[in-house]
């Protein structure tokens, strides 16, 4: 047991904490947030069970989680051909490392992955299935954002008593769908700004996310 929770301590550790933010966090506070509106607009409270049934909760929730999976997705591709000298989230700048090599120079070993034995459309698909996973993740949570989102803005409308009311394909042509999405986007996309500049010139000893502390700045990878 002991050995099993050594050999998966990050993970554990990092959905732990996720749980703990999202549940405990932030879905507490959109809960005591939305009944706070509702008594100010005169209507009674919800259970915490059904306002995990909101628009609010599933608004807050998905418009944050397409920034995170949009960042990883294109950090992982971007990172196969673009370099950046000194970085140790980069590839070296000359020659290839151990995950360029042709996996179909690899079908015979007997520790592979299934796919990779399999070839063919198996280990196509394979060999670009994390992006693949991140961007399908993403299409998902941008979508139930959209459709999440157009329920919270008409339930905003009903309740200032207005006529107008919008389907999910409407609101995605609103600028308030763009504003909620692109003010998470470009803060993802500065956060791996951060992490590729500064491990040029900063360290942390002990972390697989730094180069070694006495490394030179140039030195990439």
């Amino acid at each position: 047991m002991r050995s099993h929770l050594r050999q998966n301590s990050l993970g554990i550790t990092i959905v732990a904490c996720f749980l703990l933010l999202w549940l405990v966090g932030q879905t507490s506070a959109g809960y005591r947030t939305f009944n706070h509106e509702r008594q100010l607009d005169h209507q009674p409270s919800v259970s915490f069970v059904s306002y995990l049934g909101t628009s609010h909760f599933g608004e807050a929730t998905f418009e944050n989680w397409e920034s995170e999976f949009l960042q990883m997705g294109m950090y992982v591709v971007l990172t196969v051909k673009l370099r950046q000298k000194g970085s140790s989230e980069s590839k070296p700048l000359d020659g290839e490392i151990e995950q360029d090599d042709d996996p179909e120079q690899h079908r015979s070993e007997p520790d592979a992955p299934w796919p990779v034995r399999r070839g063919g459309v198996w280990l196509a698909v394979y060999r670009n299935s994390l992006s693949l996973a991140f961007f399908a993740l993403f299409v998902a949570s941008f979508l139930l954002h959209a459709w999440t989102g157009s329920r919270e803005y008409n339930y905003e409308l009903e309740t200032a008593n207005a006529f107008e009311r919008v389907t999910t394909w409407s609101y995605l042509m609103r600028s308030r769908f763009w504003f909620e999405s692109l003010q998470n986007w470009q803060s993802e996309f500065l956060a791996v700004a951060a992490i590729v500049l500064l491990t040029i010139f900063l360290r942390q000893h002990g972390s697989p996310e730094s180069k070694p502390v006495h490394a030179a700045h140039a030195t990439t990878g």
